[in-house]
């Protein structure tokens, strides 16, 4: 059982630390920081045997909560209540020496929890087996990769068999087959009746796993309920956002993982837009969607290629399309002319969080504005699939007669 009451978190922002100093100055009579709550007046409850997700934008008091959850920060009011054995699998890099190797590091964080060096000993080769670090177990975790510290850590919290198990957003650097290897070993936690409470921003995930899911904004609890009717407060959110500006309009605000290209040609706008015309960052498995680029010339410029790319949260391509490969000649344009591409298509997609790459390029392929992962959206579906495409498969079936009765026929 979790039981959180009227929790808040308050920080002082100093403009300089020696501000903190010369605040202690009984003559110092001006505050000389800010007051930043983090959280404020949160309260809930998980009982046994249930799963309940956070929800919310970055820098809402999603990981500051699982902190205090954790213990690991104390609440500036409030109070948290656990009963049974906690686990907790927070930010990469908390929980584990990274002077020690990865099998000291698990003997190590069973003591921590109480747990006897006998009874990890014997929870040792189950650890090793989910991990799949092979022989790295034995070596020192700072020379780990992000993807193998995080299945160590994952694969130690599930097996000291907490009552309660507090994730952060793990499954967001391992690869696509340990994923998956989480989510059912989620599944079975929930079997097995331990609560477990988790960050995540893949919101198909949050639809599968979660009993009850929580919106938290501005250090708030906006919504608490069924994981549907939240995550379409948080849609709902998201979008009042996306209002506030158009990418066509401002090209500035256009962020991307990478930029590279000689400059023949800009990408001034890249949109999704659903069936209706309006600006999207959450569509429905099938859904008809358009992706909009807009582009500048900024040089004369016959045949120009303009393409997308579509990729999942772990950088796999699912689908990549462009003029040339679609036959659309799109002609000569001088400097400063500009052009708009739709890419339109039913997006059957299975709930998971995916990334738009635009390019405008040559015909040979080298870029003159390539925009890897320049809009991200989430996709949400009623239906459970395997890997990334719902191709909605007809089933049909028959009874046959067996070997046996044709052969004596």
């Amino acid at each position: 059982m979790l039981l959180v009451q009227n929790v808040s978190k308050l920080y002082r922002l100093y403009r300089s630390p020696f501000d903190r100093i010369r605040e202690l100055n009984p003559f110092q009579t001006k505050p000389l920081h800010t007051d930043f709550w983090a959280l404020r007046d949160i309260s809930f409850s998980v009982d046994r045997g249930e799963i309940v997700s956070l929800v919310g934008p970055n820098g809402c008091g999603k990981s500051t909560l699982l902190q205090i959850i954790s213990g690991i920060l104390r609440p500036t009011t409030g109070r948290v209540v656990t009963r049974g054995r906690l686990a907790a699998l927070l930010e990469l890099g908390a929980g584990f020496n990274p002077d020690f190797t990865g099998r000291e590091n698990v003997l190590i964080n069973g003591e921590i929890l109480g747990i006897s060096r006998a009874e990890m000993l014997s929870h040792m080769k189950a650890i090793e087996a989910f991990a799949e670090i092979g022989d790295y177990i034995d070596r020192p975790v700072k020379e780990y990769s992000s993807g193998m510290y995080v299945r160590l850590a994952f694969s130690t919290a599930i097996h000291v068999n907490p009552e309660i198990l507090i994730v952060d957003e793990a499954l967001a650097v391992g690869d696509a087959v340990f994923a998956n290897r989480c989510i059912r070993k989620f599944e079975e936690l929930r079997e097995k009746k331990t609560t477990v409470l988790f960050v995540s921003h893949d919101l198909g995930l949050v639809k599968q796993l979660s009993h009850r899911a929580i919106f938290l904004l501005n250090g708030r609890m906006e919504a608490e309920g069924e994981p549907k009717h939240v995550i379409d407060k948080y849609i709902g959110v998201v979008l009042e956002r996306q209002k506030a500006f158009d990418l066509s309009d401002r090209p500035a605000l256009m962020t991307s993982s990478n930029r590279h290209g000689d400059g023949t040609s800009e990408i001034i706008g890249v949109r999704l837009l659903d069936s209706l015309g309006r600006d999207c960052a959450v569509i429905t498995s099938g859904d008809a969607i358009t992706v909009r680029i807009t582009v500048r010339f900024n040089q004369n410029r016959a045949t120009p290629m303009v393409g997308i790319l579509i990729r999942n949260r772990i950088g796999m391509d699912i689908y990549g399309t462009n003029t040339r490969i679609e036959q659309v000649e799109l002609g000569q344009y001088e400097s400063g002319e500009a052009l708009e591409v739709d890419f339109t298509f039913d997006a059957w997609l299975t709930p998971h969080q995916y990334t738009i790459t635009a390019a405008t390029q040559y015909l040979d392929g080298s870029s003159h504005d390539w925009l890897d992962d320049v809009i991200t959206f989430d996709v949400l579906s009623p239906r459970i699939a395997a890997g990334v495409t719902d191709l909605r498969s007809q089933i049909n079936f028959r009874r046959i007669a067996s070997h046996e009765d044709a052969a004596g026929t």
